[in-house]
């Protein structure tokens, strides 16, 4: 039987999912999500870093870092959102990232096995296995959906977009075990927190595409 805690985890995974269908389709819920994605994440982050540094002077600088980097990401997100071709490219490795995390959760629920890294005692090797394959199997329909075609280099940038997703993952974690907390919040059943559930993304989606576009000819 399907633990509780997975048939949440799964049936937010399928609201976002939706969610990214309607984000794809109208810009101005695009915008929206952003901003409301963004808003979260730094409060979610501001909190976190409030208990894991004492100083004044790390906590700021940590702080605007991670403001300038989400201010970034999310107005990088929209601007090349406006060019259809690269809005696909944006959304097929979002998808992706989401594929990643599913895998690494079912497979990870399932085959359970040997622990990935002290930093985060959920994550196994089975996981991060299930993370890759979920996103080659994502991304194989999509791209040749849109372009026709399905070289190596994309399933490469698939494993490349996976790999970066669970180094996020497991960077979010340490911070939150430092911090001494499970979640960063507990706005998403199943996730916690928007920053526990782009934290992956964050990492992964920017990988994905820098190594799409330095090796696809």
């Amino acid at each position: 039987m399907i633990k509780k805690n997975l048939k949440k985890r799964l049936l937010t995974s399928v609201l976002l999912a939706l969610l990214v269908f309607l984000i794809f389709k109208f810009s101005e819920i695009l915008v929206f999500v952003l901003l409301l994605f963004g808003v979260f994440s730094l409060l979610e982050f501001f909190q976190i870093s409030k208990r894991i540094f004492k100083s004044k002077v790390y906590f700021i600088f940590s702080n605007i870092i991670f403001t300038i980097y989400i201010f970034t990401f999310c107005f990088l997100f929209f601007l090349l959102s406006q060019f259809l071709f690269i809005k696909i490219l944006l959304f097929c490795f979002l998808i992706v990232c989401i594929s990643s995390d599913i895998g690494g959760y079912v497979f990870g629920n399932i085959f359970k096995g040997p622990k990935l890294i002290h930093i985060s005692p959920n994550k196994t090797i089975s996981g991060a296995i299930g993370s890759i394959i979920f996103s080659c199997l994502s991304i194989t329909p999509l791209i040749y959906f849109y372009a026709q075609n399905n070289s190596i280099i994309i399933i490469f940038s698939a494993i490349v977009t996976s790999i970066a997703c669970q180094f996020g993952d497991l960077f979010f974690s340490y911070l939150k075990r430092k911090a001494k907390v499970k979640d960063t919040g507990k706005l998403l059943p199943g996730h916690g927190g928007i920053l526990d559930r782009i934290d992956s993304t964050l990492i992964g989606l920017p990988f994905g595409l820098l190594t799409l576009t330095l090796f696809f000819q």
